[in-house]
């Protein structure tokens, strides 16, 4: 029996409990929040779309109660306040430290054995804040962003070829930030064949750099952070994990000397499977990438630099 709990029911975890249960990713979910009621309001109204929607996943809500994460296989960490419209990620940090250590700390009584998938921004330095907070192996603490910068980087390629999504393979390595992620246009393919073939350099660039506001487009639109990627996104990692699928997705990893890089949570491209990330995968950079990368990590220890100074590791 395999069990998932979401901390945090707002869109984002919310979005994120529905697709799991939708695709029967595990056999439990919980939801969790501190606001009274709102877990155990959106939980039961999954379950009556179950009704129609033939998924038999077992729901639970709860307000702020740990012990029903109990056992959690997987626990992915939502909490946080969103962006709002003008708003880094970087700016969110001193309030959304404390609240993903505080829950990290409280899930790992009741759950010391679970996989970490840390959606909090800023994330690539939450998930550097819960592997120094918590002393798990490396393999248990992944950061999302990756998967969704990814996912972006097909959307917009999809819409500039006109290419079905689904054909279109394309990844995103680098900080989760709107200047420090990387879309690697030359590794990008439909089909297996070369995007370069289908769009000019133009229009490559265009495509890189609306993938690497993607976020802060949708924010500007629609007044906050976005959550139907976001969510589908942080399930497609549990789904790998949980049924052990070996996917290759680029996520938020602790680095000890791949690419470079020592001491550090950064995207890149991971076998996900049941032990958590089984293996960092090196793909050859163009020198420009590479570059990239480095200003990439310097920008991501920047932020890091931060929990040090409030002592929050």
């Amino acid at each position: 029996m395999s069990k998932v709990t979401v901390v945090g029911a707002g869109a984002v975890g919310a979005t994120c409990a529905q697709v799991m249960a939708i695709r029967e990713v595990a056999d439990e979910i919980v939801l969790l929040d501190i606001k009274e009621g709102l877990s155990e309001g959106k939980m039961l109204d999954m379950f009556q779309a179950s009704a129609t929607m033939d998924f038999k996943t077992k729901l639970v809500g709860v307000t702020n109660d740990y012990k029903k994460s109990a056992n959690s296989d997987v626990v992915i960490i939502t909490s946080g306040i969103p962006r709002k419209p003008g708003m880094t990620r970087e700016e969110l940090i001193g309030t959304n430290a404390n609240i993903v250590k505080s829950v990290v700390e409280s899930v790992i009584k009741y759950s010391p054995k679970a996989i970490f998938l840390i959606v909090s921004n800023p994330m690539d330095t939450m998930t550097y804040l819960t592997l120094k907070a918590t002393g798990l192996p490396k393999n248990r603490i992944i950061g999302m962003g990756g998967a969704l910068d990814s996912s972006r980087f097909r959307c917009y390629l999809s819409k500039a070829s006109g290419a079905n999504i689904h054909d279109i393979e394309g990844m995103v390595i680098g900080g989760h930030g709107d200047t420090t992620m990387i879309p690697l246009v030359t590794k990008a393919t439909i089909k297996g064949v070369p995007v370069t073939q289908f769009l000019s350099k133009k229009k490559l660039e265009q495509v890189a750099a609306d993938t690497m506001v993607g976020g802060a487009t949708l924010t500007g639109l629609l007044g906050t952070s976005a959550w139907y990627a976001p969510g589908a996104a942080s399930s497609s990692v549990v789904e790998s994990i949980l049924k052990d699928q070996k996917r290759m997705i680029p996520c938020s990893c602790y680095l000890e000397g791949e690419y470079g890089q020592n001491d550090i949570c950064i995207g890149v491209p991971a076998i996900i499977g049941k032990k958590g990330i089984e293996k960092i995968v090196k793909i050859d950079l163009t020198k420009e990438e590479s570059e990239k990368f480095e200003a990439s990590a310097a920008a991501v220890r920047k932020v890091n630099n931060i929990l040090h100074e409030i002592k929050a590791i």
